[in-house]
């Protein structure tokens, strides 16, 4: 029994290390390689070309404000968001907290392309508005550095603020009570008490945005290279993806200064999270929450709420579906709902890779999820039930891919996946998935399994039962509601992958988010639009699906 305890550790270390360090170990090697096909042939020559490129110095400043100012609005937007939700008498709570997580559920290429299409200086819905409607001449463009901060702050927001709005909801208000006792007022509570008391959590959601927004893709792509705005990941990209040879070497090089950027903030995030019981507020001797009256600014910033969940929501899912319905972009009115028809979502169908996109992300979504799930069982297991040294390293390696950003391991894959037969397959796609989004497994099922005693199995065990038996009669049914969140996580993050796919994907494997990108390179708005509201279908599909099967298998619980 011991001895197969003692061999799943190992085991388990061998596949997720494969899994995580396999891509960088390729990926440094593919830095100092000559290119693709000639692995072994080390040279400097790929560093010295990337990095005396006279154009990198404008991409690093670009992705520096890019990447400081996205990360700098979700923080602030969180923390404003936080603190009305938790400390304040503001209506409609509970529907405000519902709706500043949901933007993570909404692909990140959808979301920018929407902003396009509102926003575009020629020919988007809210210009042509300004130009038609109310006679202005002054455009918004969203082709520009102001334009991406704006819409990955947005997304970055949700990460933000499920890490600040824990820390403000469990604030010790006797220390607030103290200030005002000695004369302070709300406003000098809030900067000389409030804040500084949170500080942990605030430059911690605020790190975790940078990593982020660092790794992002579908912003700088959709939004920043049709403004010739370039950031590191779409410097990247042009590398793999333009010219007549793809130069992978060179992509590996510029990729090497991403990573350490992200694993260094990374480290910087645990140091900073480690820290936190220095700013202890909650104690044995227990606190009480209690409510800041708004008074006559209730009404005001519950607008301005309102209207944010709107923006962060609403807009996003109706411009799609209003753009896949016109026949070409234009403002909307009588005329425009008269010109409606299904012709985008027809050509769509009728469209062979369309459908191909649509058969391999479905079957990513639903086979690779369960896939990543099956083998998060075992890694949590062993993360949270046998506290050794291996165990330790195991948690390590399974987390780790979480620092790195997506097309910068993508290309790590590519160099591995070139000398085997998996190159431009579907499971090249998968097996980097499940890389990728491995934590997104391991940490509902690992705090799923910190709930189950251990002497449920002991009993088990001494009743006769093997440790496989006792697993599968004992320990899973009482996991099948982090098996649900685990397993909706991986699904919804496969179905709308972006940035791994547009390096890892060729033809025949396309995947719904490479298309999108495609038809947004080309313009083709609207069938753009048929197939995003597709995506969100099936994503909202498969949380449905996985909710009601989950809901099957709960163990019951007696009254």
């Amino acid at each position: 029994m011991y001895a197969k305890r003692s061999v799943l550790t190992p085991t388990l270390i061998v596949i997720v290390g494969f899994l995580t360090v396999c891509p960088v170990a390729m990926l440094v090697i593919g830095s100092f390689s000559t290119d693709l096909g000639t692995m072994g042939g080390f040279t400097l020559d790929k560093y010295i070309e990337a990095y005396t490129d006279p154009e990198l110095l404008g991409i690093i400043v670009n992705t520096l404000i890019f990447v400081i100012g996205s990360s700098f609005l979700a923080t602030v937007l969180a923390l404003f968001l936080s603190y009305l939700n938790n400390r304040t008498d503001i209506p409609c709570k509970f529907i405000f907290r519902v709706i500043s997580i949901i933007p993570m559920m909404i692909p990140h290429i959808l979301f920018s392309v929407s902003w396009v299409l509102l926003l575009n200086p020629s020919n988007g819905i809210i210009n042509l508005f300004l130009r038609q409607v109310l006679g202005m001449e002054g455009d918004l463009n969203i082709y520009s550095l102001h334009g991406m901060i704006l819409v990955e702050g947005l997304l970055d927001l949700p990460i933000a603020y499920l890490i600040i709005a824990p820390a403000m909801a469990s604030f010790d208000v006797a220390l607030e009570e103290s200030s005002r006792v000695c004369g302070g007022s709300t406003l000098r509570t809030l900067f000389r008490i409030t804040l500084p008391v949170l500080r942990p959590a605030i430059m911690a959601a605020f790190i975790l945005s940078l990593v982020r927004s660092l790794a992002s893709f579908a912003v700088p792509s959709v939004i920043g290279m049709p403004g010739r705005i370039y950031v590191l990941s779409t410097h990247i990209y042009r590398a793999v993806s333009t010219g007549f040879s793809a130069d992978y070497g060179k992509a590996a090089a510029l990729g090497m200064v991403v990573l350490a950027s992200s694993i260094t903030l990374i480290y910087l995030y645990r140091f900073m999270t480690s820290e936190s019981e220095k700013y202890v507020t909650i104690s044995s001797r227990g606190y009480r929450p209690t409510v800041i009256r708004l008074k006559r600014a209730r009404y005001p910033l519950f607008a301005v709420v309102g209207a944010l969940s709107f923006v962060l929501i609403v807009l996003p899912v109706l411009v799609l579906f209003y753009t896949s319905m016109v026949p070409y972009s234009m403002v909307p009115s009588a005329k425009a709902f008269s010109m409606m028809s299904w012709r985008h979502w027809i050509a769509v169908i009728n469209d062979p890779i369309s459908l191909l996109s649509l058969k391999n992300s479905v079957i990513l979504g639903v086979g690779g999820a369960s896939l990543g799930i099956f083998l998060s069982i075992f890694v949590a297991y062993v993360i949270v039930k046998v506290r050794t040294h291996a165990s330790g390293l195991l948690e390590s390696l399974s987390f780790l891919s979480f620092s790195f950003p997506g097309i910068v391991i993508g290309v790590g894959f590519m160099w591995f996946f070139v000398q085997t037969p998996l190159y431009a397959t579907i499971w090249a796609l998968l097996i980097g998935y499940i890389a990728t989004y491995l934590p997104y497994g391991v940490r509902p099922l690992a705090s799923a399994f910190v709930q189950v005693h251990s002497h449920l199995e002991e009993s088990s065990l001494v009743c006769g039962a093997s440790r496989a038996q006792t697993m599968r009669r004992i320990v899973i049914p009482l996991l099948v509601p982090g098996i649900v969140s685990g397993w909706i996580l991986m699904a919804t993050m496969f179905v709308r992958e972006l940035t791994l796919s547009v390096v890892l994907s060729r033809p025949g494997t396309e995947v719904l988010a490479v298309q999108i990108l495609r038809f947004s390179e080309d313009g083709l708005w609207g069938r753009l639009s048929a197939l995003g509201i597709i995506m969100i279908f099936i994503s909202t599909g498969l949380v449905v699906l996985a909710s009601w099967v989950g809901a099957i298998f709960k163990p019951v619980q007696e009254e």
